[in-house]
């Protein structure tokens, strides 16, 4: 995020004049397939920055006036799937850590700003060392998935 975009966050209006293109596409997206490595039990950089940046006030939320609960603005994204992969087995994510990428996606960033979407996560463990096997039945779960969709 720029100088610009930090200081105008909770101005009157965000500016967005980097984003502008990715902007208009989120606003007309109805559905949304996200596809990103897990590093350390989080999101990419370039990803979490395209949250900050795009998933902006004015776009995807507005602030309340008393910096109370935000109220959302995506009424159109109707399914989002996150597909990932990660190094770890899938009992240190999802017992362990209690799954942190899923429920931010789930909760802060969906649940805040498109209430009403269909949520869907595939992740891939031990993605470092997956057999051939594995890799393609991911990729027919992937598949599967946004056929669902239809």
């Amino acid at each position: 995020m720029n100088v610009a975009e930090r200081r105008s966050y909770y101005a009157s209006a965000f500016e967005r004049s980097a984003v502008e293109g990715q902007i208009a596409r989120l606003l007309e997206a109805e559905a949304l397939v996200l596809v990103f490595p897990t590093w350390w039990f989080g999101f990419p950089a370039m990803l979490k920055g395209w949250f900050d940046r795009v998933w902006a006030p004015g776009v995807a939320y507005d602030h309340a006036d008393d910096l109370g609960p935000i109220r959302p603005r995506l009424h159109g994204l109707q399914r989002v799937l996150a597909v990932t992969t990660l190094g770890s087995p899938w009992w240190v994510d999802r017992l362990l850590l209690r799954w942190p990428v899923r429920r931010v996606l789930k909760t802060a960033l969906l649940g805040t700003c498109a209430p009403n979407s269909r949520f869907d996560m595939l992740s891939l463990y031990k993605a470092e060392r997956v057999a051939p096997a594995v890799a393609e039945a991911f990729a027919a779960k992937i598949e599967i998935a946004i056929q669902r969709w239809r």
